[in-house]
């Protein structure tokens, strides 16, 4: 069978859209940490880049995409073996290397995510452990269970760009870190560079339109919706975190604006190919709204969630899988389903169950077993490490020199 080239074309620039997404979320992460912390937050991204893809090659792609059982996957495809030049996926008509290499961008950044909520308090070696039995026991077998034919999807749950395989799992993992290594004990005066902060959103947001729009596999109106849907609920959930922070803390900010788009681009994530451009305008507000609070509700609460992965990306995934349960519509996407305000009352159930489950299933795992790693090795940085530096008590470089 013949490649679509348009649609191959396609998926190859949405793949290297994903890609750019990690050093993205590293530029994001590192502009919020202080000045001594730099380095360590960002090599904790780019070390995703390259282990991930080991591990993808390996046995991850295998675990996630061959064999029928209803949880994971077999090894039929380990290594890669079987997978030829010539392999076609079924009804995109692109080369199955791509769609492998487009999937693996997304098992590349979900890990990264999780990052933010434990800056400056984990080993480098800890988090290089944590990363991969992370992966094999929870990203792995969402995949499957949702994408690759497992028990969730043939369940009729849906998630058009990760809701729940990406930010409900790595949120939840994020706050079961930080009730694990609690509290900073060197507090940074905050963000050491927001233009950082900036470059990073931006990089982010741009990614997106491949990380969303790139789900539906080919080209067709579709992925014109969810490139669209993407950008809507973005800026809405923008100017509405930028408009609440202007009332609540008499100033508009920068750094509020641009949290409220990741914010607006996590909720939108499980929904964009599923509904109608208006709910996605309102699914911006709402995540702005709700996300917002999320955030401010953790600093009462003292969950020291350094750069608020729960409240953006665990409260932000979740929330917009439920909503994707009230809104979706098969008018916009015959392949969807109708939610609770068309009908549809079960498919909101399903995916009420699956991801509250599925949230609930990566918050225990993650602290299980940050605990038993801690039995075999220290996980948490000392005292002494934080008031030196991470970058320096860890890796021994700095990122910036004095003159």
């Amino acid at each position: 069978m013949n490649f679509d080239t348009g649609n191959t074309s396609f998926m190859l620039v949405a793949t290297s859209l994903v890609m750019l997404m990690t050093p993205g979320l590293a530029f994001f992460y590192g502009g919020l940490v202080g000045r001594k912390n730099v380095l360590a937050i960002m090599l904790q991204s780019f070390i995703s880049m390259g282990w991930t893809s080991v591990l993808w090659f390996a046995f991850g792609y295998s675990l996630c995409f061959s064999g029928n059982g209803p949880i994971i996957g077999n090894l039929d495809h380990a290594f890669l073996m079987g997978i030829h030049p010539t392999d076609v996926l079924p009804g995109n008509n692109i080369p199955v290397i791509v769609f492998i290499a487009y999937q693996m961008m997304f098992a590349i950044i979900t890990p990264a995510l999780i990052t933010g909520a434990f800056t400056n308090r984990i080993r480098f070696g800890s988090y290089f452990v944590f990363l991969t039995l992370w992966l094999v026991c929870v990203y792995f077998p969402a995949v499957h269970m949702i994408w690759g034919g497992g028990i969730l999807q043939q369940w009729g749950v849906l998630d058009f760009a990760g809701g729940i395989v990406v930010h409900a799992t790595a949120g939840m993992a994020a706050l079961a870190s930080v009730f694990f290594v609690g509290k900073r004990k060197v507090l940074e005066k905050g963000p050491h560079s927001i233009p950082l902060v900036a470059l990073g959103t931006g990089l982010l947001w741009f990614g997106w339109y491949g990380f969303n729009a790139g789900s539906e596999l080919k080209v067709d109106g579709v992925t014109s919706l969810a490139f669209m849907n993407t950008d809507t609920a973005a800026s809405f959930a923008a100017m509405t975190w930028l408009g609440m922070a202007w009332v609540f803390e008499k100033k508009p900010k920068l750094l509020g604006l641009l949290t409220g788009s990741i914010a607006g681009l996590a909720t939108i994530t499980p929904a964009a190919g599923y509904v109608t451009i208006p709910v996605a305008a309102l699914i911006g507000v709402i995540a702005g709204v709700v996300c917002y609070f999320a955030v401010n509700l953790k600093n009462r609460l003292g969950w020291d969630d350094a750069l608020d992965v729960w409240g953006v990306h665990g409260v932000g995934g979740i929330l917009g899988v439920l909503l994707l349960g009230l809104f979706a519509t098969t008018s916009v996407n015959p392949a969807g389903a109708n939610g609770l305000f068309f009908g549809g009352g079960s498919f909101f159930v399903k995916q009420a169950v699956a991801v509250l489950g599925f949230a609930a299933y990566a918050f225990i795992f993650s602290y299980v077993v940050l605990v038993l790693m801690d039995k075999f090795n220290q996980v948490r940085t000392t005292k002494e490490e934080e008031t030196v530096g991470l970058d320096i008590a860890l890796h021994g470089e700095e990122a910036y020199l004095a003159d």
